[in-house]
């Protein structure tokens, strides 16, 4: 349980500080005379080099070792935390932003290669449930505390708070981590790095633009160069993949039945829920009027709902199997974001309060499923590249539902006429989309074996 919470609170940290940002941004741009938007690139410049060098973490862990190489992103996200507290301008915060990225693109996958490495399959699913609750809750807790240190505080305290953390963590790591690597790593694939690396810059950035409504006049001649810049390296980089010995990204892995479903699938949900995560704090403020405070507060139910379920996933995964509950959960979820479509300005907050409750509940079941199933039959090397693999998927795919969610608020934006901004009822329209998105996940799941993942979850399904 030790290198579980060890690994937990490299997770919160990671999550929490790519969410927390976004509440300072205003108090940091006062700080710096500039205005909130010229701190954008500080953000996009985290999400970019965490996109980037994601798929080199299985090759790094490989050849250096998984306690020396989760120590080292430790060190290097900790001592970036410490060089955006310390900026003065927005080019030396947007350079330790970079840094930070890359500290943290170590971090996931290195981490869930250890869980792989460290426990037995039986033990993955408690595993996995505990350290996903501070991952998950992360990025909720980030609002309402980001805004009151924000507030009462100073804004370069939201980055000291890294340091006693990652001190914490690196003499953990150091006590209780063994140092797990591969005998024969293999040769560093150097032309899929840069094809992968091109392709997902590319793709992030446009998912930045088109997010910040940068799709016209100059930004969308930019936007239509990085698709360009996007497809032609993904191209290009697919076939290497297919036709390298030893490919940075291994493509075989979507031949393992539970790897396939989970991550096609997953892929889906994943969307829908971060369109959904993005979308009903804008709900709440400005279709509703609420304070950032105040819808802070009430969205962290949903944290409450992630730490009712984290003690009883296993059991339920036990007794039900992952196919059954990917499938009954996945259409929870689905109807659960759904139920925001009704809500008016005069819904009781206890109403509320525990309609995102339910929405963390099923959230945290279904990760800590897919997550679960994702490594089920991985084994030796491909612990590895599976870890990388999965953590560039589940890296971007929120994003994407972000960028998508606001995109489309943009076109009903423009169809509601000139001067006039959205309003509930298009962000409504929007969320209930989403929900479609996380109920169009559940047909994969049928292609799922009734004791799919048995060896991890425990299930023993009856015979028919």
């Amino acid at each position: 349980m030790l290198v579980a919470s060890v690994i937990a609170c490299a997770y919160f940290m990671q999550w929490f500080d790519s969410t927390v940002i976004l509440t300072a941004l205003p108090q940091m741009a006062k700080s710096f005379g500039s205005s909130p938007a010229d701190l954008s690139l500080a953000v996009t410049s985290y999400i970019l080099s965490t996109a980037v060098f994601i798929p080199v973490s299985g090759w790094v862990a490989d050849r250096f070792g998984t306690r020396t190489v989760f120590r080292a992103a430790i060190v290097v996200f900790t001592l970036a935390s410490i060089g955006c507290g310390f900026s003065n301008s927005i080019l030396q915060l947007t350079l330790a932003r970079l840094v930070q990225g890359i500290g943290a693109s170590m971090m996931v996958p290195v981490g869930r290669l250890i869980l792989l490495r460290t426990f037995d399959k039986s033990q993955i699913v408690t595993m996995t449930a505990f350290v996903s609750v501070p991952a998950l809750i992360g990025p909720i807790m980030a609002p309402p505390i980001g805004g009151f240190i924000t507030t009462y505080f100073s804004w370069r305290w939201v980055f000291f708070l890294n340091i006693p953390m990652g001190l914490a963590g690196i003499v953990a790591v150091s006590l209780f981590i063994k140092n797990i690597r591969e005998e024969n790593p293999r040769p560093f694939d150097w032309l899929g790095f840069l094809l992968t690396g091109a392709a997902l810059c590319s793709f992030m950035y446009v998912l930045e633009l088109v997010g910040h409504g940068a799709a016209g006049g100059v930004g969308g001649g930019v936007v239509g160069l990085l698709v360009v810049v996007a497809f032609v390296a993904g191209t290009w980089g697919l076939i290497h993949q297919r036709r390298h010995p030893t490919p940075l990204i291994d493509l075989a892995l979507f031949r393992i039945p539970t790897f396939r479903v989970a991550n096609d699938g997953g892929a889906l949900f994943r969307i829908g829920v971060g369109a959904s995560m993005f979308l009903q704090p804008v709900l709440l403020q400005v279709g509703f009027g609420m304070s950032a405070f105040s819808s802070g507060l009430t969205t962290f139910a949903g944290a409450v709902g992630l730490l009712v379920m984290q003690p009883v996933t296993r059991p339920v995964l036990k007794a039900f199997g992952f196919r059954s509950i990917l499938i009954w959960n996945g259409m929870l979820s689905a109807m659960a974001i759904g139920l925001g479509c009704f809500f008016t300005s005069a819904t009781p907050m206890v109403v509320m309060f525990f309609y995102f409750m339910i929405c963390g509940l099923t959230r945290s079941l279904q990760y800590t499923g897919l997550g679960t199933l994702t490594v089920a039959d991985l084994d030796g090397p491909r612990m590895s590249t599976g870890s990388s693999l999965a953590s560039v998927l589940q890296q971007i795919l929120p994003g994407v539902g972000v960028a998508l969610a606001a995109m489309f608020l943009q076109v009903l934006q423009a169809m509601n006429g000139p001067g006039v901004e959205v309003g509930a009822r298009d962000i409504q329209i929007v969320l209930g989309a989403a929900a479609g998105m996380v109920a169009a996940s559940v047909p994969f799941y049928l292609r799922l074996a009734r004791d799919a993942g048995a060896a991890v979850s425990g299930h023993k399904p009856r015979r028919v």
